[in-house]
């Protein structure tokens, strides 16, 4: 999740979302109830707002100051699904190579974006499902958009993941707890910097067998 640049707790939105998220698929686990398909995908966000909702009355606030984006993505044995509101990006890799299975959404004017807090957010929800378990992800918010993907038709530029997923596929336990520090200076960097100027997140994982 990305809380919007333009509202007071976006921040906190953003932290709220994704807290709830995993709250959330924590308890449908141990249920066992995970059926992986766009009645989950809804269930989520609309778990999601009312959380949202909630915290901004508690605040006395109104609910888009606490506007964010929201990415998420549910891998197992049995399948794999993927929703997203908003930009930023979701890369997978199902052993045929990387994809991006949902289009960043971009707004009615340019740098403008869709929210999990907007009125229309359940419709504007967008999924990609799929009986396959994913090999690889990396999930990103828009700040580094533009050095993750190829703009021209919204490919995953492959360069730029490749060494991320080697350094995990090959690290020591001792090396992965290196990694997001890594990760951190990597993101921070003035060869990244000179590129955007927005906040930026990445997130990556791998299936190990």
């Amino acid at each position: 999740a990305d809380g919007a640049g333009s509202v007071s707790q976006g921040g906190e939105g953003a932290m709220l979302a994704v807290n709830e998220a995993m709250a959330y698929m924590s308890q449908k686990v141990q249920g066992g109830e995970l059926g992986l398909n766009d009645i989950l995908a809804t269930d989520i966000v609309l778990t999601i707002r009312q959380r949202l909702f909630a915290e901004a009355e508690a605040k006395e606030l109104a609910v888009r100051d606490f506007a964010c984006t929201f990415l998420g993505l549910i891998s197992s044995a049995n399948g794999t699904l993927i929703m997203q509101i908003g930009d930023g990006g979701v890369v997978v890799d199902f052993g045929h190579g990387l994809q991006l299975p949902l289009t960043p959404m971009v707004g009615e004017y340019a740098n403008m974006t869709h929210f999990i807090t907007d009125e229309d957010a359940v419709s504007r929800l967008e999924t990609f499902t799929s009986t396959e378990r994913v090999h690889k992800v990396a999930a990103f918010t828009d700040g580094i958009q533009r050095l993750a993907l190829n703009m021209l038709d919204n490919s995953p530029h492959v360069p730029f993941f490749t060494p991320f997923f080697n350094g995990l596929a090959s690290a020591t336990q001792e090396q992965l707890d290196l990694l997001p520090e890594l990760l951190k200076q990597f993101l921070s960097s003035p060869a990244v910097n000179e590129r955007t100027d927005d906040d930026k997140t990445l997130a990556l994982a791998l299936w190990l067998p």
